[in-house]
């Protein structure tokens, strides 16, 4: 193994796996190191977006993904204890759209394996159960490890983070996270023996205390989310917990939810807070931050994969742009995701009061909203941005002055 290489990347998920194939398919030189053994069902990360869906065709990897079985989804209902359901199937949205793509699904392990194994045949060097990582920013930046009980430093030209929410590169870097409140409690189960749902199907719908999201992968399987009150932290808690998920499901305003209420869990369910996270700055001098280790947009609205692909094209391009190699030629990077993450943290918020705002205060404002957007149906037009990118939709329906018209308050002041 060259002890220079060009790039090492930190994080073999689909972040890191993905800048590797691209960057050892365009001849760099590229490590790609790894902490864990194998990787496992995170409960999250299975959704792309229709703009991610073209970021991944200009990554060249919408065909690798759908060679290893991807499903598409082409429709979208928008279920609500606020209408029947008749009034919802009205309302259906044909994902595919102006961008012409459709939402792609692929289990999240499937597609982190995958990820490595074209990285490697790309030519990347893989490197799984790292110990004792420390990334050093400079002019080399260095990196060290053990791996096989043996201590390695390796000195690239630059250093990816792409170590996800929990990585250490962020920190080792001196970068500094924020994150807004925790607005509610979310979590994911993949089941199986759901033949009855549609598998064309996506749904997201809210009743009671309880926020409900469905996305199909095919042949029975479907990976579901539920949104709950922070106060009620011990739900799922225990071995019972996935039995607890499915009756969540025993609701009336999404006709075949008794489907997913019948399945059989097949992956554990996890709760995690609902919010926004992001660092100071993505850069330093030989490092660069991309995927959830650059912060992350709260995941209600399911915008992870296509920030992860866009982060990748975009660093790629900064690499293979570029002759010599410098904290300025991700200045372009930089600008566009703080722009695009703030305008999803928008479009984040204005989801979690129309969905998850729980409680006698919570369900009025929701009713609230759900009413609004029913006598102007233009007030929808930010909430679109988590299908067709939030870049392709004008900055003044981010402004408060619309926002505003949605919620009938400051978006980010005192809510239910």
């Amino acid at each position: 193994m060259n002890q220079s290489p060009d790039v090492v990347i930190v994080g073999a998920g689909i972040a890191g796996g993905s800048l590797a194939t691209v960057l050892s398919r365009a001849g760099l030189d590229v490590v790609l190191l790894e902490k864990t053994a194998e990787h496992k069902d995170v409960v999250r990360g299975e959704w792309m977006a229709p703009w991610g869906v073209k970021e991944a065709g200009e990554l060249g990897l919408l065909d690798l993904y759908m060679g290893a079985g991807a499903h598409r989804i082409s429709r979208h209902v928008p279920y609500s204890e606020f209408m029947s359901s008749a009034e919802a199937e009205a309302q259906t949205v044909m994902l595919q759209g102006a961008l012409g793509e459709e939402p792609l699904c692929l289990g999240h392990p499937r597609c982190c394996n995958l990820l490595n194994e074209e990285a490697a045949d790309s030519g990347s060097i893989f490197i799984r159960e790292i110990r004792k990582l420390k990334v050093n920013p400079g002019k080399p930046p260095s990196v060290e490890f053990v791996a096989d009980g043996e201590p390695q430093t390796l000195t690239p030209r630059w250093v990816v983070g792409a170590d996800g929410r929990n990585g250490v590169v962020a920190k080792q870097i001196g970068t500094t996270l924020t994150h807004d409140e925790e607005h509610h409690l979310f979590s994911g189960m993949l089941v199986e023996d759901a033949h009855e749902w549609p598998e064309d199907l996506q749904v997201i719908a809210s009743e009671g205390d309880v926020n409900v999201l469905a996305f199909p992968q095919g042949e029975g399987k479907v990976r579901i989310y539920l949104g709950w009150p922070s106060e009620d932290r011990t739900r799922l808690v225990g071995p019972d917990g996935p039995k607890r998920f499915l009756e969540s499901w025993q609701i009336d305003c999404v006709p075949r939810a008794s489907v997913i209420a019948g399945a059989t869990p097949i992956s554990p369910c996890i709760a995690y807070p609902n919010h926004d996270s992001w660092v100071d700055h993505p850069v330093r001098e030989g490092v660069v931050l991309i995927g959830d280790a650059a912060g992350r947009n709260d995941p209600i609205i399911g915008q992870g994969l296509s920030i992860t692909h866009r982060d990748v094209r975009l660093v790629r391009d900064a690499f293979l742009g570029n002759d010599t190699w410098n904290t300025s030629m991700f200045d372009a990077y930089v600008d566009e995701r703080k722009e695009r993450m703030a305008r999803l943290r928008i479009t984040a918020r204005l989801t979690t009061l129309r969905e998850s705002a729980f409680g006698p205060e919570g369900y009025s404002l929701r009713h609230d909203i759900h009413e609004r957007i029913a006598q102007t149906p233009d007030l929808a037009a930010p909430f679109a941005a988590a299908f067709v990118g939030p870049e392709n939709l004008p900055a003044e329906v981010f402004a408060p002055e619309f926002t505003e018209q949605i919620v009938g308050s400051d978006i980010w002041g005192p809510q239910p």
